[in-house]
Parts: structure tokens; C-alpha cells; sequence
């Protein structure tokens, strides 16, 4: 057995063990080996990643196997990894294993709770791992599908309404991807499903894919957060309990950025160059009007859900400039914004659960009342305004730098448009630093306005042990980013060349 389908496995072995679990011991149990499991996995893979690439092994991916899965429609359970789907998934083993701790308190139903969590995550798992079209579409919906009661059973505010909007929303795009991937499938003559080959065989007519590749796009844009299909976003992650917006915004955003640029420019990269202008005009609003509405807020999650349109945004308007160091840099900010947001949303969900409260109109003094909470919302802060030494500072820089000297593509209206694009994406820079500092002055600092605040309690064990891991990722991120960017930038690199840019 192909040691990348433990990814699907050990998830498939956890939701077995929750079924017989019988209190919540057990279900605990279950969870804190499951992620330990998979952690422990998606780290060893990034080492053997990273001693195969140093044993000169050049191989575009490793760990490559195929079966025959639906012989009719050549659709087979193909898997692979380069630099890029390994990263991703450290990122998503990382969310699941603090993410579980930050439910360790969930009531009731918790054993319902995490059987839909441990489905959520097994799709995005076989979703990274997978190389054919189908399997990967098919686990794109198995994530998606347990967003839903995620949030409508126990989510908060207007649950129910989210839960649907953020459904109908991500079905949509859904409906838009499998137009795309028949598009794909039957224009390009190919007996596979498999995205390399098809790649390889590079033979779709380029009125064809004209067609064909804003549906891929829009598709995996709308969970991208791509402006004006980011409606859903907000509300989800407003309404999600702690641990499924971490999830969501750490890792089930990603899932949009991967698939735009493994599929769509991949595998129409002659479409991709003449219609990349559209999309960046698309994206840098979404950096731009992301980070203004953050401003405006005064709910802490809706700030951050907001925050996350114009970083995910970011990520999308990286990965259309074509450029390695763009690309790379949007691919370490899918990694720095994953750990960075997680970490938002894990102590947002601790502050409301101790002051029942998330609007900072109502919320100040925590730093004498809750000091671990405090010292962790600022360090998250000081993350996502881009201060050097944390992971968004060096993500940012790199996708500014590349952005800034990308070479105009065919379809670019002049010369210039990419270089004032990116320069009006950099004044997300300046608006994120504003929202930011504003928000941790007010909830943090002065003096305790609500004296029933006086009798909370600061972090519990299982909490400080989910908020302590991800400022280790995220400081460690920004630290060492050559860790990541020496994998990233060669599997950046061949799929860039395959589009014909480099």
C-alpha cells in the first residue's frame, strides 16, 4: 500500500473508533491519537521529501501510484506529492491536531461532533494527496458536505443561515468545477483523469480552453474567497464553532488556491495567460475591500473572516502573476495565513467562551484577567499585520517582490498593469496594521469595564497546548522560511514552466 493513502486511512480508522466509542474519554481518546497519528505522518514525509531532494532525486513527484478505480470513465485512485502537497499537508495536521484540543470541551453531542470533523478532514487530506481529476473532486466534496451540520447543529448567532448560505455557495462552485473537469476530460482527448498527463499531452485547443477555465477558476475560487463569490465566508466563520473555523479558514480556504493553480493554469495555461487580467483585477479587490471591511467591524470574528478574504485574496492574486517567486510566495502564505488564522479564530473562541461576548465594543482589560489569551491574541496580531520574525512578514515580502517584477503576460491590457496592481494590493499592508492594532488596544488594554470579567479564569491545559503549538509554527515560519520555500519553489517552478512562463 502506497504510504500517502495512510492520509485517507488513519481519518477512515478514526471515524470507526468514534462509532464504538461509548463516553467521552474514549471519544478524546480517539481524536488525540488520530491527529498525533497524522502529525506524526505528515512530518515524516516532509523529511523524506526533503532527504530525497538532497539525495539528488529529481522526480517532479514522489511517492506516485496509481489503481484503476472506474475503468468506464478512466478514472482511477491516483496519488502524488511534490513540494506544494506536502506542505499542505503539514498544514492541515497541524490545524487538526489543535484544532481537536480546542474542542476538547465541546458539549453536547461531541462524539456526533467529532465523527463530521474527522470527515471534513479526511477530505482534505485525500484531496492534497490525490493527482486524478475525479478522486480529487471527490474529495473536495466530502469536505465540504459536514461544513453544514458543522455549523448549523453546533455552530452560533444565525447558524442556520450561514450553514445554508456557505453551502448553497460552495455547491455553486462545485457545479461550476465538474462543468470544468468534463470540459477537460473530453476536449483533451485523454484515456485519464490524471492531472500530469493530461498536462504532459498538452493538446486542448486554445478556444476551448477559453471556455472552460474561468469555470475551473470561479470554481475553486468561491471557497478562495475570489471577490464577489466571498459573501459566504464571513457569515460561515462567524457562525462556526472554534475548531471548524480554524479548520475551515486554515486549511479548507487552501483548497480553493491549490486547485486554481494544480488545475486550472496547469492544465489550461494557454487560457491562463490571455485571462489572467481579468482575475487580478478580481483578486486585488478582494486584498483590498477584504481589509478596508475588517476596519468596520466590530465582531472579532467577523474581523478576522474578513481579514482572511483579503489574505486568502492575496493568495490568488500571487498565483495569477505567474512568476516563481510570486507563486512560491503565495504558496507560504497559504501555510503562514493557515497557522495564523487557526491560532485567531482558537483564541476568539476562548475569549467568547469565558466573556460570552465577541464584540469589542463590549470587551476590554483582558490582559489583567486572562494574560496567556492576551499575550497569544498579540502575538497572532503582530503575525498578520507582517512583522519580521513571524510567518506572514516573509510571505508578504516574497509575494510583493515577485509580483512587483512579474513580466506582462499576452493577454495584460499594457505593460504596466501588473505593476500597479501589485501596488495597490500593498496598501492592504497598512490597512491590515490598522484593524489590528485597533482591535488588540481595545479588547486588551485599559481598565475592565464589565467587573463580572474579574471572576474568569485564564487558559486551561488543553487550551494553552493548541494556542502554544501554533505560535511555535507560526514563529518558526518566519524564522526558518527556507525550510518550506527550498521545497515549494521547484514544484512552483516545473508546473510554471509546464504553463510556458519561465
Amino acid at each position: 500500500m502506497n504510504i500517502l493513502s495512510l492520509f485517507v486511512l488513519i481519518p477512515a480508522l478514526m471515524l470507526l473508533g468514534l462509532w464504538i466509542a461509548r463516553n467521552l474519554n474514549q471519544v478524546r481518546g480517539v481524536m488525540v491519537t488520530g491527529a498525533s497519528c497524522l502529525l506524526a505522518l505528515s512530518i515524516w514525509l516532509t523529511v523524506y521529501f526533503v532527504q530525497q531532494r538532497a539525495a539528488g532525486n529529481t522526480a517532479e513527484m514522489l511517492l506516485v501510484a496509481s489503481m484503476p478505480w472506474f475503468k468506464p470513465l478512466n478514472i482511477a485512485y491516483a496519488v502524488g506529492v511534490d513540494g506544494i502537497s506536502v506542505v499542505m499537508l503539514l498544514l492541515s495536521s497541524i490545524i487538526v491536531f489543535t484544532g481537536t484540543f480546542a474542542s476538547w470541551q465541546l458539549k453536547p453531542l461531541t462524539k456526533e461532533y467529532f465523527l463530521w470533523f474527522t470527515l471534513l478532514s479526511t477530505g482534505v487530506y485525500g484531496f492534497f494527496i490525490s493527482t486524478d481529476m475525479f478522486t480529487m473532486f471527490m474529495f473536495y466534496e466530502v469536505a465540504l458536505i459536514p461544513m453544514y451540520l458543522l455549523i448549523g447543529v453546533w455552530g452560533s448567532g444565525h447558524k442556520e443561515y450561514s450553514a445554508m448560505k456557505l453551502t448553497l455557495m460552495l455547491m455553486g462552485g462545485s457545479a461550476l468545477l465538474i462543468i470544468g473537469i468534463l470540459g477537460i476530460y473530453f476536449f483533451s482527448g485523454a484515456t485519464t483523469m490524471n492531472v500530469n498527463e493530461i498536462a504532459a499531452m498538452h493538446n486542448i485547443p486554445v478556444d476551448i480552453q477559453k471556455v472552460f477555465f474561468p469555470f475551473i477558476f470561479i470554481g475553486f475560487g468561491v471557497l478562495g474567497a475570489l471577490f464577489p463569490f466571498h459573501t459566504w465566508s464571513p457569515d460561515g466563520h462567524a457562525s462556526a464553532p472554534t475548531a471548524v473555523s480554524m479548520l475551515h479558514a486554515g486549511v479548507l480556504m487552501k483548497l480553493g488556491g491549490y486547485g486554481c493553480f494544480r488545475v486550472a493554469m496547469y492544465l489550461l495555461p494557454e487560457a491562463a495567460q490571455e485571462l489572467a487580467w481579468i482575475f487580478l483585477i478580481l483578486t486585488t479587490i478582494s486584498v483590498v475591500y477584504g481589509a478596508f471591511s475588517a476596519c468596520v467591524q466590530t465582531d472579532l470574528k467577523y474581523i478576522n473572516a474578513y481579514s482572511s478574504v483579503s489574505h486568502c485574496g492575496l493568495v490568488l492574486f500571487a498565483l495569477l502573476m505567474m512568476s516563481q517567486t510570486a507563486v512560491t510566495g503565495a504558496i507560504l502564505q497559504m501555510l503562514s495565513h493557515g497557522l495564523m488564522t487557526a491560532l485567531f479564530f482558537a483564541l476568539i473562541g476562548m475569549i467568547y467562551g469565558r466573556t460570552h461576548t465577541r464584540d469589542i465594543r463590549e470587551l476590554a482589560g483582558l490582559m489583567k484577567i486572562m494574560p496567556f489569551l492576551a499575550v497569544g491574541y498579540v502575538i497572532a496580531g503582530l503575525a498578520n499585520l507582517g512583522l519580521p520574525g513571524f510567518s506572514g512578514f516573509i510571505a508578504e515580502m516574497t509575494i510583493f517582490v515577485g509580483a512587483f517584477g512579474a513580466e506582462p503576460l499576452s493577454g495584460d491590457p499594457n505593460t504596466s498593469f501588473r505593476m500597479v496592481a501589485t501596488i495597490i494590493a500593498c496598501t492592504s499592508i497598512v490597512v491590515t496594521a490598522v484593524y489590528i492594532l485597533r482591535v488588540v488596544g481595545k479588547i486588551l488594554y485599559g481598565e475592565v469595564e464589565n467587573k463580572h470579567f474579574l471572576e474568569l479564569t485564564d487558559a486551561t491545559w488543553d487550551e494553552r497546548v493548541a494556542v502554544i503549538c501554533l505560535i511555535f509554527c507560526v514563529a518558526g515560519l518566519g524564522c526558518a522560511p527556507f525550510l518550506f520555500s527550498d521545497m515549494i519553489s521547484p514544484a512552483a517552478g516545473s508546473i510554471l514552466k509546464s504553463i510556458g512562463v519561465m
